[in-house]
């Protein structure tokens, strides 16, 4: 079995300083980061297979690789609310956020609750995490049903007048992955898009017709179109 400290050992050795400046240009924070790329991080974690104790080894390292690759290599299913509360609050960028929600938090069952929780928190990132969260399981949950989604509407409209650029992307993010599952929440998105962008506000304007400009674009019509109803 492979221990943290290898995997540490691996990721230095992939460490690339030159790497900082374009990730801080895309808005990632640089503190504690060694500059690898997602790809040789999962260069890396392959055929590691899944190991939670390793996991939480990697993720107290605090560097952001180190979270990343344990959001990779930890189990799901040993998953609780405080390791999920713990690990939002050390959100410092919104790729570790990201990713952590893409590889890890939306296989729990605690996904849903979650998004509840952490879409009233005030903290950048930990209420970036709830439409994050949503969005990562529009695009990938094969269990979720058409009312999860049409469900947490009226979050996604309290939150788009949220002025702040990682809460507002998410926010679009999540509901742009909604209107793209299927035709009937194309239909129901674009509605809530429309609402959204006759909001007297910046952040809701901009959200709402985003949203209506992809999900009503030919391209996502014809796609949406030989999906099965």
């Amino acid at each position: 079995m492979i221990s943290s400290e290898q995997i540490l050992r691996l990721l230095r050795e992939k460490a690339n300083s030159a790497n900082l400046d374009g990730m801080k240009r895309y808005g990632m924070s640089i503190d504690s980061r060694l500059g690898v790329s997602v790809a040789d991080m999962r260069l890396i974690v392959k055929g590691i297979g899944k190991n939670h104790s390793v996991a939480l080894d990697l993720w107290n390292t605090g560097l952001a690789e180190g979270k990343i690759v344990a959001s990779m290599i930890d189990e799901p299913e040993k998953l609780t609310e405080s390791q999920m509360d713990e690990w939002v609050m050390g959100f410092d960028s919104w790729d570790v956020c990201d990713q952590v929600c893409m590889n890890l938090f939306e296989k729990s069952t605690l996904a849903w609750k979650k998004i509840a929780d952490w879409s009233e928190r005030d903290e950048t990132f930990v209420r970036r995490a709830a439409f994050a969260l949503i969005a990562c399981l529009a695009w990938h949950s094969k269990k979720s049903r058409d009312e999860d989604f049409i469900r947490v509407f009226p979050t996604l409209k309290k939150a788009a007048t949220d002025e702040r650029n990682y809460v507002k992307k998410a926010v679009n993010w999540a509901l742009r992955n909604i209107g793209k599952r299927n035709l009937n929440l194309n239909k129901a998105a674009i509605v809530l898009a429309k609402e959204l962008s006759q909001i007297d506000s910046k952040a809701a304007k901009w959200v709402g017709s985003d949203a209506v400009r992809e999900l009503e674009s030919e391209a996502i019509q014809k796609k949406l179109s030989k999906k099965p109803v």
